[in-house]
């Protein structure tokens, strides 16, 4: 696939007429830009559990039209209005057991269930109208959110910077935009340019294989670096900021992201580059009152020893720790830029405020 001949689509959408969640699978980046129509809740399962989409904006999406497409599926077998709220609920609760870590895709599913018993008394036909609506809104709320945290992001950096981002919280992870890339998207439609640098993200790639992608098709200079180079880059002055995303946001401002995160933000403080976590305010998670009380879902060891080779590179006998994600301190970020302005320390406090 030529990215520079590319437009990316939409990263998740609603096919109504087809009773369809129409994805782009990941998983096929950067080699083939493959569309998938999933119209069975398993096959939605199936895709935010291994990836096919991921991100937590867009993971929240498709939870949100996954839950439509159940309603209207089991609106078409049932007429009590209890058996279908019953069987609702058992579908929520399927989609949220898909992946553990990324509150949106519980954000998605509580407000989509919730809207459904507002509608209580109203008949189940007129319910599944208005969870259409909800999910509709969800997904054109996730593009107007994305477009502001790009707004917001934009104050911090300037045309021609260095900038250096982790696993990818771009277009790839949301509808479109994105989140850390926003910026870097938003200015170049303004004509700007930045000079991106986007480690791997071992053991997934989504930093080479994803970023990288819908850099290069937005014609962006982007140079990919491994993992264990980003202190070089760093202190040879080739980065200005970092932009990194976010899977939960506690309510101490301690972020969990992925794998890798926590130690580019250790470095970047030793360098005193600002380290910016850009996430809309769906990210943030009031339950948790600090990283240390979000579950880190931990993934199989054959994602390292395996996935990316032609035979297994690890030796027979020895074991994997593959966590998905980490937690960076609030001491390390500068600030958390969201979809209702830039929040600075001290978190809690900041948190509290721009969410009352």
């Amino acid at each position: 696939m030529d990215n520079t001949k590319i437009t990316l689509p939409d990263t998740v959408s609603l096919d109504d007429d087809a009773g369809a969640l129409v994805i782009i699978d990941q998983t096929r980046l950067p080699g083939e830009l493959v569309m998938l129509a999933l119209t069975k809740q398993e096959e939605i399962w199936e895709a935010i559990k291994t990836l096919r989409v991921r991100g937590a904006p867009a993971i929240g999406v498709s939870a949100a039209i996954g839950l439509y497409l159940a309603a209207k599926e089991i609106a078409s077998a049932v007429i009590d209005e209890d058996e279908f709220f019953s069987r609702l609920k058992v579908s929520a609760d399927y989609l949220a057991s898909s992946r553990p870590t990324a509150v949106n895709l519980f954000w998605a599913l509580d407000r989509m269930y919730n809207t459904a018993l507002s509608c209580a008394g109203q008949g189940v036909g007129n319910t599944v109208k208005r969870l259409l609506d909800e999910a509709l809104s969800i997904r054109e709320g996730d593009i107007a959110s994305c477009r502001r945290i790009g707004e917001y992001g934009l104050t911090l950096i300037n045309d021609g910077d260095g900038i250096l981002t982790h696993c990818n919280a771009g277009q790839l992870a949301a509808v479109r935009y994105g989140t850390a890339l926003a910026p870097i998207h938003l200015g170049r439609e303004r004509g700007m340019n930045f000079r991106v640098y986007t480690d791997e993200t071992r053991p997934l790639l989504q930093g080479m294989r994803l970023s990288a992608t819908e850099l290069v098709a937005n014609g962006v200079d982007v140079t990919i670096i491994c993992d264990n180079m980003v202190s070089q880059v760093m202190r040879a002055g080739l980065i200005r900021s970092v932009l990194v995303g976010a899977d939960r946001i506690a309510a101490n401002g301690d972020v969990c992201n992925k794998i890798g995160t926590s130690g580019v933000a250790i470095l970047a403080a030793h360098y005193c580059i600002p380290f910016y976590v850009l996430a809309p305010v769906s990210t943030i998670d009031l339950c948790s009152d600090r990283g240390d009380d979000i579950e880190i879902e931990q993934r199989s060891g054959a994602e390292v020893s395996d996935m990316w080779f032609k035979k297994r590179m690890a030796p027979e006998g020895a074991t994997v720790y593959n966590p998905a994600f980490d937690y960076t301190d609030n001491g390390l970020i500068t600030a958390l830029v969201t979809d209702r302005g830039i929040i600075r320390p001290p978190y809690r406090e900041s948190i509290a405020e721009i969410i009352k």
